[in-house]
């Protein structure tokens, strides 16, 4: 049967939106699905899986893994093999499979390094740049260029952290990762991830070698617009630092971005940039035991007893502060009666020995809120909360 030039001018057109758009090869595999109704992957030359679209989690094992019932299309510029197209289902249509492949070709060799596969050859070059172990910038900018990330003119810090709000295969987190840097680097080749040494490896650390904040918000934009779409069943949150202009400020940038994400998370923002975190931008200097301190001090008391009790001192506090220690207000947002306020606010006051009814027993407890918050530590959820939920 002959091709119909219409449709393979309409197929072409829907293929290149996103490529013109700057979405990628996530963009353009999820186009490409959508198209040819098909589960597919684009993959480089080594075999990484740089994009997946259309595909349940067993799909995309099927798809990465290969096999005999698998189909694939070879991706080539010139003569040079850089990767190929794999896919489940009927065999691709001729005409959309020639525009498909040449596109994909010229995405995949974009976001292509020669090093990036080496997981933990990038895990140590991230580590290398934002531990602050290292202080000689040509040493640092060495080691993330061994691994194709060229810092030595600055760039960025992203942080992610997922929380499975359900069961998930054990390899939840590698997923991640995996999705992380596949978004990373179509949005701006040469950016690494790796595993945080932070929080028992839950944070991914991204750097993103570009002193231009604008892409820095391009690729702020691909993580919370991606993550979500294909982390399915996993709350992200997404958080960036101010542009580092020298490798020796990538660990500033990383103390910035993961306070951001603390904060974001206690918060419910994502993303969120160092910059919008108001206040607690006050606390980046303070040592993680000057701000156990005033979190042991304040509210820590409360926290306990709200985790052996079920009740809600913590949450109670956080309200009667966002309300200006306005009673009747944070009944109100507390779905409860202000003589229950009332009552909790005494509690506080036996519990911390501070008076969140005056002016500095509040400028104590907002503190030890925003310690707790740096810190990391979630806000227990009593019973009221949980009904309320």
């Amino acid at each position: 049967m002959a091709t119909d030039p219409d449709a393979v001018a309409s197929g072409a057109a829907r293929l290149a939106e996103p490529v013109l758009a700057g979405r990628g090869l996530p963009g353009l595999a999820r186009a490409a699905s959508e198209l040819l109704g098909v589960p597919l992957a684009f993959m480089d030359r080594s075999g990484i899986v740089l994009a997946v679209a259309g595909a349940t989690r067993q799909q995309e094992i099927r798809l990465t893994s290969g096999g005999g019932s698998i189909e694939s299309i070879g991706l080539e510029l010139g003569d040079e093999p850089v990767g190929e197209i794999r896919y489940l289902g009927d065999a691709v249509e001729a005409g959309n499979q020639g525009v498909l492949a040449a596109l994909a070709a010229l995405e995949v060799e974009r976001a292509r390094s020669a090093e990036w596969g080496n997981e933990e050859a990038v895990a140590a070059a991230v580590a290398s740049a934002l531990d602050g172990e290292l202080t000689d910038p040509e040493e640092i900018s060495r080691r993330t260029a061994e691994v194709g990330c060229d810092i030595s003119r600055g760039g960025g810090v992203f942080m992610v952290r997922a929380h499975a709000g359900a069961a998930q295969d054990e390899d939840w987190r590698d997923h991640v990762l995996a999705m992380a840097t596949r978004t990373i680097r179509t949005a701006v080749p040469g950016s690494i991830a790796g595993t945080s040494r932070l929080d028992e490896g839950s944070i991914v650390a991204i750097i993103v070698p570009s002193p231009d904040e604008e892409r820095l918000l391009k690729v702020e934009e691909a993580l919370s617009r991606e993550l979500p779409r294909s982390l399915s069943g996993l709350s992200i949150t997404v958080s960036r630092s101010r542009v580092a202009t020298d490798p020796v400020e990538f660990e500033r940038a990383a103390r910035e971005a993961h306070l951001a994400l603390n904060v974001g998370e206690a918060e419910g923002r994502s993303p969120i940039a160092f910059e919008e975190t108001g206040s607690y931008r006050l606390l980046l200097g303070t040592t993680s035991e000057e701000l156990h301190n005033f979190y042991a001090e304040t509210v820590e008391p409360l926290v306990e007893y709200d985790e052996q009790y079920e009740t809600d001192l913590v949450a109670t506090v956080e309200a009667y502060l966002e309300s200006d220690g306005n009673a009747p207000a944070t009944a109100k947002q507390m779905f409860t009666h202000r003589h229950t306020i009332r009552y909790r606010l005494e509690r506080i006051r036996e519990l911390s020995g501070h008076d969140a009814t005056a002016t500095e027993g509040r400028e104590r407890l907002s503190l030890g809120i925003k310690a707790m918050r740096v810190l990391g530590i979630a806000s227990p959820r009593g019973r009221s909360r949980e009904q309320v939920a």
